[in-house]
């Protein structure tokens, strides 16, 4: 099974215990899972990134309720990818354990009409949908989660390693907004395969008025039953990196771009205030 030495620890993180033995047929590394009903998701600052404007890859601990460190989860892309194609890039994300131990793989192909977050042309054709599979162990699929299309709520469909629809997540709106004015969580709902039934919800959190205006940096919470089968736990999280990279950081991206234009913009206006008052002199 590969390994990656690297896992995040941040100074005096604390690590969830190995629990001694896992669920029937639990792939290596989920028997954490088996114990849990939610997990915190928290994105790490790139302070290189806020210097100067380019996305740097992603990284993120995912912590129990108790703010216990379960995993560590990490982008693999390429620079060209992030530079051009930002939060629609491919990507691989690999989620590794507290010993560095690579438990799973999501994996999110390029596409080349990408809908951007587009609600309405989701379903118009393969290339327009943009989906993420979800790998435990690596190179074992265990779910896909593809973007759906519908006339206003996001809408993404968790599949199966079958291909059977497992559940149905309805986002609160196409126009996503969370401001210092508006420091709701937004709540992506998790309904069964029949539509009707809540069974869980990924909650994009506030993560803080200095880190919502001037970084991409996301918090998200994930509830789920704690019975449910440890693979489909899974493919939450991946579900929830679907729901980051669609609709949140390129979201984040455009406001945080919109705040430097207005700062360049004040940066001009000061700069030229000696000239105008020397002109009207």
């Amino acid at each position: 099974m590969a390994t990656n030495p690297v896992v995040g620890f941040a100074p005096g993180t604390q690590v969830m215990s190995k629990p001694a033995s896992g669920a029937p047929n639990c792939p290596p590394g989920l028997e954490y899972l088996t114990q849990l009903d939610q997990l915190i998701v928290h994105q790490q600052l790139e302070v290189m990134e806020i210097l100067t404007g380019f996305d740097f890859k992603n990284r993120y601990q995912i912590k129990n309720s108790l703010g216990q460190q379960v995993y560590f989860a990490y982008e693999e892309s390429s620079f060209c990818c992030r530079c051009w194609c930002q939060s629609h890039r491919e990507f691989n994300m690999t989620i590794t354990d507290n010993t560095g131990l690579q438990v799973i793989k999501i994996h999110r192909p390029w596409k080349c009409c990408s809908s951007a977050g587009s609600c309405w042309c989701a379903d118009s054709a393969d290339c327009c949908s943009d989906e993420v599979i979800v790998e435990s162990p690596p190179g074992q699929v265990v779910a896909k989660i593809r973007h759906a299309g519908s006339k206003w709520l996001p809408h993404l469909e968790v599949k199966d390693a079958t291909d059977q629809v497992v559940f149905h997540i309805w986002g609160p709106s196409c126009c996503l907004c969370q401001t210092i004015c508006c420091t709701e969580d937004l709540d992506f709902k998790v309904y069964s395969k029949d539509g009707e039934t809540e069974v869980g919800n990924i909650a994009k959190q506030w993560a803080g008025a200095v880190r919502e205006c001037f970084t991409k940096v996301s918090h998200f919470g994930i509830q789920f039953p704690i019975d449910l089968d440890v693979k489909m736990k899974a493919a939450l999280v991946g579900a929830t990196m679907l729901i980051e990279y669609l609709y949140i950081e390129s979201q984040n991206g455009q406001q945080q771009q919109r705040l430097m234009n207005k700062m360049m913009r004040l940066h001009v206006v000061i700069n030229a205030l000696p000239t105008m008052q020397c002109n009207s002199m």
